[in-house]
């Protein structure tokens, strides 16, 4: 008997627990377990996600709303036909294990989904990282992923560029994904499902994680890797919404996600004891080593510097289960400013606001990757670029239009350099920054008094309680004020050059950056 895609009765595995799952997963030898009860996988090949190889069928419901670029690659309806037919022949009869879950804690915006893997270590990443949907009976859905890493596409013969493909389907709500054993992909498919979907409902899907004080009071933060986001956003004293992925509507914000999805490279027991301590059995972590007694190196980058572990939120010991916050009183920008000229601190307008969310802006530092010995401007709008199917500009209008309807603050912290570029100056203080950050949501700064920075056109507080003053001064802070100037201006033109890139943009967003240096 066959049913669902034609995979034969006995071989679909569904209504497993995660102990079930891993303990298959240990048995085919898809991963072993470390001292601390994790999952751990080597994904090979891919050890991120390979963005080359993601693409979207162009058909009726695609051509006019997906923003077609080097971010959104489409692919004719033939070409995903063909690998369709081989994803059907390859698990007509093979043992692949159903998980059910959803997407959007919200459960007026929630998306029902099927992942069906091949590999039951991927299994158990898609039962840890999205909403648990275990009771749900049948097989309806209103997306469904496949994922079959060991089928590899034959390139340009089979229209894709190589072995790996991921090719989301919006007519048919069908994900494949093969070729990649990274469980990223699969996570982030979704993510840019709920990117394309929630828009059209008035709902601004947004790349940041989200607190909650004990009153009720939502804070958003925003920012791309080495900006500080999972540390600030870790607050003891605030409850964890969400750390990735999440929603806005008008009645407030939900989490995608039902689990997380954290960098693990160096990871500190003190500095982030929280997902240190999330990481146990029910986890995964991928392409960590494990030494000789199945101890999990954190520091050992010899397969990847991007090692991940996954964890049910629920590990957290002040997350908020629901998934579900407030309408934000404050969203953070993150940025790690390596040039050392940004303020610590700013302020934003609406228009501001659209303008740092279509930049995405931070820097990425000498050494960080092969050939990069100078600092370097880094831009993706939205801080999530990758994955926002629609034309970046909608994004930023539903942003400037709820911040005005609700009258959220925003505002540009900069965690990256003080008193020189980086090699000259030095990193901003952790604990500086969190003042200013705390300062920030909890409403201080609202009726604080401004100077207004010329060249960034940014306004910055001139008194936080416990920063000294100076420290908000990022001239002040160099020896050299010819060279600041000079350094300020060439960071100003980035930006200008970068958002040339948006013209039909409104005069009053572009009006809100930096001026021409």
């Amino acid at each position: 008997m066959e049913h669902l895609f034609g995979i034969k009765k006995e071989n679909l595995i569904e209504n497993q627990s995660v102990a079930q799952l891993i303990t298959e997963a240990v048995r085919s030898g898809s991963g072993t377990l470390a001292d601390n009860g994790c999952l751990v996988i080597r994904t090979g090949k891919y050890t991120g996600r390979s963005p080359k190889d993601r693409f979207i069928v162009m058909d009726e419901t695609t051509k006019d709303t997906v923003e077609w670029d080097n971010s959104n690659l489409g692919i004719e309806q033939n070409v995903y036909e063909n690998l369709k037919q081989k994803v059907m022949d390859h698990i007509a009869d093979r043992k692949m294990y159903l998980v059910k879950g959803r997407a959007g804690a919200d459960p007026n915006h929630t998306l029902k989904l099927n992942v069906l893997c091949e590999n039951p270590a991927q299994a158990v990443f898609a039962s840890q990282i999205f909403i648990k949907d275990n009771q749900r009976t049948g097989y309806d859905a209103d997306f469904t992923v496949i994922a079959v890493p060991s089928l590899l596409a034959k390139g340009a013969e089979d229209g894709v560029n190589s072995e790996a493909f991921i090719i989301l389907n919006f007519t048919e709500r069908l994900i494949l994904i093969g070729g990649s054993l990274y469980s990223g992909e699969i996570k982030k498919s979704i993510f840019t499902v709920m990117n394309y979907l929630l828009p059209e409902k008035d709902i601004l899907p947004m790349h940041c994680s989200a607190n909650m004080s004990d009153d009720g009071r939502t804070a958003l933060f925003f920012g791309l890797s080495g900006t500080g986001k999972t540390t600030l956003s870790a607050d003891e004293n605030r409850q964890l919404i969400g750390d990735d992925e999440h929603g806005w509507t008008d009645e407030g914000i939900f989490n995608f996600e039902g689990g997380c999805y954290a960098k693990a490279i160096n990871l500190d027991p003190v500095k982030e004891k929280e997902i240190y301590g999330a990481l146990k059995f029910g986890s995964v972590l991928e392409n960590v080593v494990l030494d000789d007694q199945s101890k999990p190196d954190y520091e050992d980058d010899s397969l990847t510097e991007n090692t991940r572990g996954t964890y049910p939120i629920e590990y957290i010991s002040n997350a908020k289960l629901d998934g579900q916050g407030g309408i934000p009183d404050t969203i953070v920008f993150l940025t790690a400013d390596a040039f050392g000229v940004l303020p610590p601190i700013s302020k934003l307008t609406p228009e501001g606001a659209m303008y740092h969310f279509m930049s995405g802006y931070t820097s990425k530092l000498a050494g960080t990757e092969r050939g990069i010995t100078e600092p370097q401007t880094t831009f993706s709008a939205l801080f999530g670029e990758p994955f926002m199917a629609r034309p970046i500009v909608e994004y930023a209008r539903l942003l400037g239009e709820k911040i005005e309807r609700h009258n959220t603050d925003v505002y540009l912290i900069n965690t990256g350099w003080t008193g020189g570029r980086y090699g000259v100056g030095k990193r901003m203080d952790l604990p500086k920054t969190r003042l200013m950050v705390q300062a920030a949501i909890n409403g201080d700064l609202k009726n604080a008094s401004y100077r207004h920075d010329r060249i960034f056109n940014l306004d910055v507080p001139v008194h936080i309680e416990g920063i000294p003053d100076e420290l908000l001064d990022p001239k002040s802070q160099w020896a050299d004020k010819e060279a600041y100037e000079k350094t300020a201006r060439e960071l100003a033109n980035g930006f200008i050059k970068n958002f040339n890139r948006f013209p039909n943009t409104g005069e009053d967003i572009v009006k809100a950056g930096p001026s021409q240096g």
